[in-house]
């Protein structure tokens, strides 16, 4: 699903204009994305939260010249936790949720 997917569906369903849902969107997505950039957690109930972290820094290595240490330094990543409801939502596409169960194996023949 695109930004543009998101647009279309919320004005058929609110009979608003697409434009002022494309504003919207794009004013909550850069205010997420400013909060983020000065280290605030975002926290949007049943749906998840955003939250920045640091990696520590690492050494990695180069798959052309493995022998070869690539120092990686720290940088600043976003990491998301899945809220409840979303969590719920989404484990019913677990192939053990959905799958119907394993057939009976065949019965023995009569000795």
């Amino acid at each position: 699903m695109t930004k543009r997917d998101l647009v279309l569906r919320i004005s058929e369903e609110t009979g608003l204009v697409q434009q002022q849902v494309l504003a919207v969107i794009q004013k909550t997505l850069d205010y997420v994305t400013d909060a983020l950039a000065r280290g605030e957690t975002v926290e949007l109930r049943n749906f998840g939260v955003f939250e920045v972290k640091v990696r520590k820094a690492r050494i990695g290595r180069n798959p052309n010249a493995p022998a070869r240490d690539v120092p990686i330094p720290p940088r600043a990543i976003v990491k998301f936790k899945a809220g409840k409801e979303m969590r719920e939502h989404v484990i019913k596409l677990s192939p053990a949720a959905s799958a119907p169960p394993p057939p009976a194996p065949p019965a023995a023949p009569p000795a």
